[in-house]
């Protein structure tokens, strides 16, 4: 009898260590979480900043004349494209 009470024991001992394990992991596996999604949300923040700075070097270079004749037929491209989604805006608002 005192066997299996010391061997219960044992268990009960381990299933206590596995549920602090269990328990320390899922806090890590949050704070991991956290930490991937702040690292999305910087990486859309840099490529959102990188895709603005990337827009200006194509005005300057427009505006000082710089770009070479398919450089300017797709900047004039982009820019009729943003024309036209902002018209679709203001058409969609005054409805």
């Amino acid at each position: 009898m005192k066997d299996t009470e010391v061997q219960l024991k044992r268990i009960q001992t381990k299933v206590q260590q596995l549920l602090k394990q269990q328990a320390s992991l899922q806090k890590e596996n949050g704070q991991l979480k956290e930490e991937v999604r702040m690292a999305q949300e910087q990486l859309t923040s840099c490529q959102e900043n990188m895709d603005n700075l990337k827009q200006q070097v194509d005005v300057l270079k427009y505006t000082s004349g710089e770009m070479s004749e398919l450089e300017k037929k797709e900047f004039e491209k982009k820019l009729t494209t943003y024309v036209k989604e902002i018209d679709r805006c203001i058409v969609m608002l005054s409805q």
